[in-house]
């Protein structure tokens, strides 16, 4: 008996709709963009089977220093934070940008992030302390700003904490509470989500840390129910249990994040949770290190974080890392040798080891990882 031929036909005509990158993850690089030779926001590929990177390509030519970046829950869309405000972007399915709109918030933006619905969009302005709340429409477009919270307060550095500097914003799980940290007062402001992206005070409308210590970025655990928060001065990390009821975050332990007898100052960059939920992944700049924390549960005696590892970054300051959504590599955006490396990380042990893969881009800021529709 002859083999049919219209299954072999059939399987021939599909494979053009079957995905074009399999095997290989899409991800995004803000930048510090003129004196660094960067023109924008950049794209790359990584190969999750070997680790290889594709060659960086230009995604949106973008001025104003397109750093932090935010993609909606659908993968149409990202954002941008300007140095003079926010921008939107629809990706193209080759991986370019194609520009939406702009809106203006005030100087230096550093950090923007999404509500769950991708409906909201949050700026935090650095150097005057402020928290901003934007619509975004079903098209991607960003609307007039709803929001806009000056906020206040100091720490006990002369150099970096004379006023607020608001470092990072994101929305918990439930999509109820903002969490802003402050560098500049050494607080987590808190408030709550209304209607109309209204943000209003919780109660209490803050968490205080130790004096200091400079909260920049922060992770939630998978069910959110902790809070795992980086200070670049204290260059330490922070856990937190977090009510979701009330957003109230209680601190339960701070670990530092290099040895002992190592200056604190410009110190943590980014933090990011392993997809497994079992480490915390931390960056410090100043001196080149990625630490690696274990993570321990309730019912594991000891504190809830436990050092693991430190290894030299191969790019040199990491202002920002990223872990690919198989928990198998993390890149590394060194911002002063105007590099993205590649780290492997052991999904059994969590344990970090450098690679020799690198492609140069210059000053990145902010790697973030975004499925291309197709």
């Amino acid at each position: 008996m002859k083999t049919p031929v219209w299954p072999l036909l059939l399987a021939l005509a599909l494979l053009p709709t079957l995905p074009a990158w399999a095997g290989v993850e899409t991800f995004y690089v803000g930048t510090y963009t003129g004196a660094t030779g960067s023109q924008g926001i950049y794209v790359g590929t990584l190969d999750t089977d070997t680790g290889r990177l594709g060659p960086l390509r230009l995604a949106a030519a973008v001025e104003k220093d397109p750093t932090f970046l935010a993609l909606s829950p659908d993968h149409r869309f990202l954002f941008a934070a300007l140095s003079d405000g926010v921008a939107s972007f629809a990706i193209r399915p080759d991986g370019t940008l194609n520009a939406i709109n702009r809106q203006p918030t005030g100087p230096n933006i550093c950090h923007v992030s999404l509500g769950r619905a991708g409906r909201e969009l949050f700026a935090a302005g650095y150097d005057a302390g402020t928290v901003s709340a934007f619509p975004v429409a079903a098209d991607g477009t960003i609307g007039p700003r709803t929001a806009f919270i000056a906020l206040h307060g100091s720490g006990p550095n002369p150099d970096r904490q004379t006023g607020p500097h608001i470092h990072s914003v994101y929305a918990d799980p439930e999509n109820r509470f903002l969490y802003a940290c402050d560098l500049g007062s050494d607080r987590i402001w808190i408030f709550r989500l209304a209607a109309h992206d209204r943000l209003t005070p919780a109660n209490p409308p803050a968490t205080i840390v130790a004096p200091g210590l400079g909260p920049r970025h922060l992770a939630f655990s998978p069910d959110g129910r902790q809070v795992y928060v980086a200070n670049e001065l204290g260059v330490s990390t922070s856990t937190f249990r977090r009510n979701p009821t009330t957003g109230t975050l209680t601190l339960l332990d701070t670990e530092d994040n290099i040895p002992p007898g190592w200056p604190k100052g410009t110190g943590s960059g980014e933090i990011v949770m392993h997809p497994s939920g079992r480490w915390l992944v931390v960056s410090t700049r100043v001196e080149d290190m990625i630490t690696v924390f274990a993570i321990h549960h309730g019912f594991v005696p000891g504190p809830p974080l436990q050092r693991q590892q430190i290894v030299i970054s191969p790019a040199k300051f990491p202002r920002s890392i990223a872990l690919d959504p198989s928990g198998h590599w993390l890149l590394v955006a060194g911002q002063l040798d105007n590099s993205i490396a590649v780290m492997k990380i052991d999904p059994t042990s969590g344990q970090l080891t450098p690679t020799s893969e690198c492609q140069s881009v210059g000053s990145p800021v902010c790697i973030l990882f975004a499925p291309v529709p197709r």
